[in-house]
């Protein structure tokens, strides 16, 4: 992989109102892999995208470290299932 940024040959707007088959062009004119292994990337996406859970479905249940006020771990965890029936908002991004 190069350092040197590639500028896109398209704008956001164009490449909004392009179809797949034409952004997949865009994708492949500036990129540095193979067209194998973008349709690999496609495939696993889409492979990855059949288990998100749809909006309003139920959450999978999933352990989260407890951070502390500066954001530090405190070897505590938390499970989603614990809060069952109660108000939750998750925040997620990297805070280390």
């Amino acid at each position: 992989m190069t350092n040197a940024a590639t500028e896109s040959p398209v704008t956001l707007d164009e490449y909004r109102a392009m179809d797949m088959a034409k952004r997949r062009e865009v994708w492949l004119e500036i990129s540095d892999i193979t067209e194998a292994e973008f349709d690999a990337h496609m495939e696993a996406q889409k492979a990855r995208e059949a288990t998100v859970p749809r909006p309003g479905a139920m959450a999978p249940d999933f352990v989260a470290d407890r951070l502390d006020r500066n954001r530090k771990q405190t070897g505590e965890q938390v499970r989603l299932s614990d809060y069952r029936g109660k108000p939750v908002a998750i925040a997620f991004g990297s805070f280390t």
